[in-house]
């Protein structure tokens, strides 16, 4: 099966109103990744156990660990959670640069370091959002 057609089986079983705004998400993801990556993580571990949230990737980066070890992963990840939604924006060298530059005007969301989490698409800027995700998408 198809990255693309695991995200959209994965959507089509969230419940509404969180299955229309993810798919509105990952539609304007998908414009603005254009011949980019996509990535669908089921949030199994390799013994098929649940341990995290289904998540959904946008682009690819390098990863660089300490001890000099790298992996590719993506650069933007957006996860349908209990309390609402969770926008990843991964390998930001400045981890106050999300606060610091968009915690101010996305509207009612919590900003961290590399996570801005909202309970609806109502309660925040999708034109800010859509800055972010620019952002979250530049090459690294």
């Amino acid at each position: 099966m198809s990255v693309l057609k695991e995200i959209q089986d994965y959507i089509a079983t969230l419940p509404e109103p969180k299955r229309s705004e993810m798919l509105e998400l990952h539609e304007m993801l998908l414009q603005l990744n254009i011949a980019g990556t996509l990535w669908f993580l089921d949030g199994r571990d390799a013994l098929g156990k649940i341990i995290a949230n289904p998540n959904i990737g946008y682009g690819t980066q390098t990863m660089h660990y300490a001890g000099g070890k790298t992996r590719e992963f993506y650069q933007i990840g957006l996860i349908a959670n209990q309390t609402g939604i969770s926008v990843y924006i991964m390998g930001l060298p400045d981890k106050n640069f999300l606060k610091e530059n968009y915690g101010t005007t996305i509207g009612k969301a919590s900003v961290t370091g590399y996570c801005i989490k909202f309970k609806s698409l109502k309660d925040i800027s999708l034109e800010v959002l859509q800055q972010v995700f620019y952002k979250g998408l530049e090459d690294r």
